[in-house]
């Protein structure tokens, strides 16, 4: 069953008249996701330092924002750092809307986040985005020193549409061999841009994420139904995918992309890639950043910033 707490907010939203995504401008659902935060989200935590940054990219100046976790005024050394990237179907989502979430990474960790304010379509459409969230790891490899972390533990991760930028994110470092990343972070990430998963059909209508809304949000960064088979859209079509850092791939039992999800993990399972897959099975899309809500977003959240502070604890990979 869905969970009841999940079930509460589906019906909340339709007794108020909540429009769904589609229906939006891009401009008009910006603006809807920023401000239902405030519902949902819990309330951010203090950390121990927030810098807004600014990072070259090959579109222009990409706006990011680095966390340095609370407890980080009392450790020695440079620190190990997340680069996220936030869901929103590249279309919706900022540095506002994973603000909480990002603190909350930080702070449980130990590590550091840098969140990554890649462009968005329809204005920037594929794969604007995709070259950005490359840029800005690559910076932040290159600026490590200088920014009070360990350039040999960087990780990758996001939500969603940001889940998807992770892990072509991390095939593209790979290929190129100039950024070595320790480890990836995919929550119900999108891996495949044909929806044909059995998860698109079983869960395409009643749990916010619907199949309408992913057919707008993929018109708006992919305006030619071709480009779902490019591999930088679609990293689930991409033929090999070994030699790729460690990953936790988390998916949601009542999500349209939770078996593409799960299909990516499998995939890099198979390749040798050391992979753990979560499936939250009575949840929905989104949920990780619901924690005024939902009860196990906030068990999420504090399994992958474990995870994470595992999987950079040690200086250097082995």
């Amino acid at each position: 069953m869905l969970d009841p707490q999940a079930r509460a907010l589906i019906d909340l939203m339709e007794a108020r008249g909540v429009p769904p995504t589609h229906t939006l401008t891009p401009q008009e659902a910006r603006r809807f996701y920023r401000e239902r935060r405030f519902f949902s989200q819990p309330a951010p935590p203090e950390v121990g330092e927030l810098r807004e940054l600014t990072i070259p990219g090959p579109g222009g100046s990409i706006p990011a924002r680095l966390y340095r976790p609370l407890q980080a005024a009392r450790q020695a050394g440079e620190l190990p750092v997340l680069v996220y990237f936030h869901g929103g179907g590249w279309t919706i989502g900022d540095l506002d809307t994973h603000d909480t979430l990002c603190r909350q990474l930080a702070n449980t960790s130990g590590c550091a986040v840098i969140a990554v304010d890649y462009r968005l379509g329809p204005e920037a459409i594929f794969p604007a985005a995709v070259e950005d969230c490359v840029a800005a790891t690559r910076w932040v490899h290159r600026q490590a020193a200088g920014l009070g972390l360990d350039a040999t533990r960087i990780a990758v991760g996001g939500d969603s549409a940001g889940g998807n930028l992770a892990a072509v994110v991390a095939i593209t470092l790979r290929d190129d061999g100039d950024v070595p990343l320790r480890w990836q972070l995919l929550i119900y990430p999108a891996t495949d841009m044909r929806a044909v998963a059995p998860s698109h059909s079983s869960n395409g209508q009643g749990y916010l994420l619907t199949s309408d809304s992913i057919a707008y949000f993929r018109a708006n960064y992919l305006p030619e139904r071709a480009q779902d088979s490019d591999w930088r859209a679609s990293p689930l079509l991409r033929e090999d995918l070994s030699r790729l850092p460690a990953a936790l791939v988390l998916t949601a039992g009542f999500d349209p992309l939770r078996d593409e999800g799960r299909q990516y993990a499998d995939r890099l399972s198979a390749a040798g890639t050391p992979t753990q897959y979560l499936c939250f099975e009575r949840q929905l899309h989104g949920f990780i950043t619901m924690g005024r809500v939902l009860d196990e977003a906030n068990t999420a959240v504090d399994l992958c910033a474990r995870a994470l502070r595992q999987q950079l604890s040690t200086p250097h990979p082995e």
